[in-house]
């Protein structure tokens, strides 16, 4: 077999492989793709129609906050919620108590049940991350194919807090005032501190 024919098999075999193990896919068209997913629009379908029936189900904080104490592990795997496999994970809790000082950034809160009383704070500025998200565990990254467009749900989900729960809360609080409602609170699994809870807003009434 003459080299240059030699030559040509391998020009021939290379050619072949190369077709079938490269697969292109246009860019325009995955931008597209992704250009059709409105998070504004999902957000304020999932805020109407999950996440606000969702809200009776949330466990009562000081409830919580004993669970963790005596049986964390157990309480973590029970009533948290993430996408992922890390440490932080998420709460949809419920209280109610009394409003012991209005700050800049947040609402201090004596919230209490029928045995016991504990201080926590309402965030009011400041709202970011993943916490409204994903303290219900309603929505499921698998569905998802874009993590951009994932991540915009938290966003917009934020924005909504910001934009229709802070002001009237701002407001409106005084101290003193009776304060109860639904958030969702960030806590660390790994290194547990229960004396400085944050509640982000969702829904809250004051009287």
């Amino acid at each position: 077999m003459s080299k240059v024919l030699k030559y040509g098999i391998w020009i021939i075999i290379i050619l072949f492989l190369g077709y079938h193990s490269v697969y292109f896919k246009k860019l325009e068209g995955k931008l597209a793709a992704t250009s059709k997913f409105d998070a504004k629009e999902y957000a304020q379908k999932f805020w109407k129609e999950k996440l606000t029936p969702e809200l009776s189900k949330a466990i009562e904080l000081n409830n919580l906050i004993s669970l963790l104490r005596t049986n964390p592990s157990e309480t973590f795997d029970k009533h948290s919620h993430a996408l992922g496999i890390g440490d932080i994970r998420f709460f949809l809790v419920r209280s109610e108590g009394k409003i012991t000082s209005v700050n800049e950034n947040d609402i201090s809160v004596l919230v209490k049940s029928d045995t016991a009383q504990m201080p926590a704070k309402l965030i009011t500025e400041y709202v970011f991350g993943n916490a409204v998200r994903d303290a219900s565990g309603l929505l499921d990254i698998n569905e998802f194919t874009n993590m951009n467009a994932f991540n915009s749900i938290s966003e917009e989900l934020n924005k909504i807090v910001r934009t229709k729960v802070l002001p009237p809360i701002k407001a409106n609080a005084k101290k003193g005032m009776k304060i109860q409602g639904v958030g969702a609170i960030e806590l660390n699994r790994e290194h547990l501190n229960l004396d400085d809870i944050e509640v982000v807003p969702i829904e809250i009434k004051i009287q």
